[in-house]
């Protein structure tokens, strides 16, 4: 009988090593070497001799592509950032932090469906997952729930089942007899992984995974886990706040970088169709330090409200606190305003909101944080009506931003009076339902908001 083999693997990345040591050396992450059990491959050479002789290379022009419907949900959010609904045969991969609402979002997804639905749950009981479908109020015989962690299990429910949409939760709890290593190490995920998309492949089921994630917040598991995959959605918000975002990082069938916004209530989550209108839905007249963005998140335009603070500092050390903004973005701008247009803010505390708990990088933001920062420091409120969409530069002058007619439009439609973006091009925008005021510099602005 052959002898069990042994390595080390990264719980970070994957890679392995032969013998233990301190440090991995191709993330280079400390601590996270794990010894596992590699199985001895029975079988193996002739089975890659016969795949080889049956599977022949045809020409481009030969191979048949049949164009097989999309399978639609009631979710709107999720037909669209899937880019039109399930692909058959596809494997999506869902990540977020504990308690944000996986769970429930996938429960609810396949109590929504029309199709037959598996749920495979490894974490919870099916009396637990009775409770959550009573409490999200949809009623359906065509969800089945199964709580298994063996793979060899699950695969053998599939024929009594017959389903067309499989969701796992979660694949760090799925545990494969050919592996002898524990459930959730890398062997583990990578092998259940591999033998999931084989039956995706297959059997033309799409099927959704659920994935934990790091304190970092990367996808738990090796990294070849989101090549494998064909989707990769990271589930993100703040649990003090109602809403949630789901972000698209990998499609192979749709458009990267999209958004879908959902609100979390007492009986599940909502689809937000129009979110400018929520998360701007408080009245802004009278109060200094606010201002609107016109944002781009995908492919959808957004209009969001920037917070600011300034006071001054008490201990000495000014702070610089932001939340949903990135830090280093906000002490350029200071430095700029200070550099640039003269304001002395180095002995001030300066914090930074975006409203909603929402985080955002879209380079846009920069006028608005500064319009927010001055209206604060100066105690003079911006007009109600008015907008920013421009990126400002270390010189000062204003940057024009991508997709700026979407960002116009989207204000328009929300009735504000006046947007302000960056000079670009020869030709002037225009737009009937608002007035667009176009900058170069900064202190251009500055003086058109503070006289």
């Amino acid at each position: 009988m052959a002898k069990a083999k042994k390595a080390f693997f990264c719980q970070s990345c994957g890679a392995q090593h032969p013998q233990w040591q301190g440090q991995c050396k191709a993330c280079k992450e400390w601590n996270t070497l794990v010894e596992e059990i590699i199985a001895p491959a029975q079988g193996t050479a002739a089975s890659s001799v016969s795949n080889r002789q049956n599977n022949t290379p045809l020409a481009l022009t030969e191979i048949q592509a049949d164009q097989n419907p999309r399978m639609l949900s009631l979710d709107p959010e999720m037909n669209r950032i899937l880019g039109g609904g399930f692909v058959p045969g596809a494997v999506m991969l869902l990540g977020g932090e504990p308690g944000i609402g996986k769970s429930t979002l996938l429960l609810q997804l396949s109590m929504q469906m029309d199709r037959k639905v598996l749920y495979v749950s490894g974490e919870e009981s099916l009396q637990q997952i009775k409770l959550r479908a009573d409490r999200l109020g949809v009623a359906t015989d065509q969800t089945f729930i199964l709580s298994e962690t063996d793979l060899g299990s699950i695969f053998s429910q599939l024929e009594k089942v017959a389903p067309e949409l499989i969701i796992i939760d979660s694949i760090q709890t799925l545990q494969s007899d050919r592996i002898e290593s524990g459930a959730g190490s890398v062997s583990q995920i990578r092998a259940c992984t591999a033998e999931l998309i084989q039956l995706a492949k297959t059997t033309q089921i799409p099927i959704i995974l659920v994935g934990h994630i790091t304190k970092e917040g990367q996808l738990a598991g090796p990294k070849i886990l989101e090549h494998m995959v064909d989707t990769v959605l990271q589930f993100e918000g703040d649990r003090n706040h109602m809403y949630r975002i789901i972000r698209v990082q990998k499609n192979r069938f749709g458009a990267t970088s999209e958004l879908g916004i959902y609100e979390m209530q007492s009986e599940g989550l909502r689809p937000v169709t129009n979110p400018s209108e929520i998360l701007l839905s408080q009245p802004r007249e009278g109060f200094s330090g606010h201002a609107v963005v016109a944002t781009i998140e995908g492919i959808r335009p957004l209009m969001i409200e920037v917070q600011a603070l300034v006071s001054t500092a008490v201990y000495g050390t000014p702070q610089r606190s932001t939340t949903g903004f990135n830090a280093k973005r906000l002490n350029m701008l200071l430095a700029v305003l200070e550099k640039r247009a003269g304001f002395a803010l180095a002995t001030k505390d300066v914090f930074i909101n975006i409203a909603g708990g929402l985080s955002l990088e879209d380079p846009a933001l920069d006028l608005a944080v500064i319009a927010a920062i001055l209206s604060s420091y100066q105690d003079i409120a911006l007009p109600a009506q008015c907008c920013f969409a421009a990126e400002v530069g270390l010189s000062g002058e204003l940057r024009p931003v991508p997709k700026v007619e979407q960002r116009i439009s989207e204000a328009a439609k929300l009735g504000f009076q006046t947007i302000i973006v960056a000079q670009a091009g020869k030709k002037p925008l225009e737009h009937k339902g608002i007035q667009i005021i176009a900058f170069d510099k900064l202190e251009a602005v500055l003086t058109y908001l503070l006289g």
